[in-house]
């Protein structure tokens, strides 16, 4: 699903250079749910940025779902974007003066769909986080961990193939965060790739597979249990 092979950013101004990502290296398939560790200034947001074309690298390779993105001008990497990903911020951003049937509407407006189409996921996606009876509601007439449903439910209309989460439970209570998670979990067992970067160890504790990042490189890969594309595929193999 995601191949990141020595792949480097580096920042520069007239007078300095700064490395946010060297000799990066990261192999995630489909299916897993990885989250993603490290401290402030570690890299994890360029590589965030990165996995999410929303900037490009400087060097080396970056394969998604198949596709080598490098040398993609910005039509070409928005195209991609808005097939193959989504998107969970911390800060929920949704549009308060819009219902939370008209948030999740947004994006697909700008992918095409028809309205019967538009109408059909929207519906879908907000059953799945538990809001359809809330669709005519607006953002302020929720609690922090319904508006982060929501935003999920938007990430999850347009049917991405991988979900980047930049921590999505970063703004709510522990309870709240438990609930969020919960939900995420569900959504990766019916079979989306999912990275989530998280500063919570318990979160990152329940995932399969845990990447910390330091100084812009990788520099442990623990795998909790087997994932979800291993199971699989040795249930193929068997």
């Amino acid at each position: 699903m995601l191949r990141m092979h020595n792949l480097s950013k580096v920042y520069r101004t007239h007078m300095i250079e700064t490395h946010a990502l060297r000799g990066f290296e990261i192999n995630v398939e489909q299916g897993e749910f990885v989250t993603v560790t490290g401290p402030s200034g570690s890299g994890k947001t360029s590589f965030l940025n990165i996995a999410g074309l929303l900037e490009e690298f400087t060097d080396g390779e970056y394969i998604l779902d198949g596709v080598n993105v490098k040398g993609m001008d910005d039509n070409a990497r928005s195209r991609l974007r808005n097939e193959k990903l989504g998107f969970i911020f911390q800060g929920f951003n949704l549009i308060p003066d819009l219902s939370l049937f008209d948030n999740v509407d947004v994006p697909l407006r700008y992918r095409g769909f028809n309205r019967a189409e538009r109408r059909e996921r929207i519906e879908d996606a907000l059953a799945k986080v538990g809001l359809a009876s809330r669709m005519k509601h607006y953002p302020a007439e929720l609690s922090g961990g319904q508006q982060q449903r929501v935003a999920i439910a938007r990430a999850l209309a347009g049917s991405p193939k991988l979900l980047l989460a930049d921590e999505p439970t970063g703004n709510l209570d522990t309870q709240m965060a438990r609930g969020v998670m919960e939900l995420l979990e569900d959504i990766n067992a019916q079979g989306t790739t999912i990275l989530m970067v998280t500063h919570d160890p318990e979160l990152a504790g329940r995932t399969r597979r845990n990447v910390h990042i330091i100084d812009g490189q990788v520099s442990d890969l623990v795998r909790k249990s087997p994932s979800l594309y291993d199971t699989q595929h040795t249930s193929h193999v068997a």
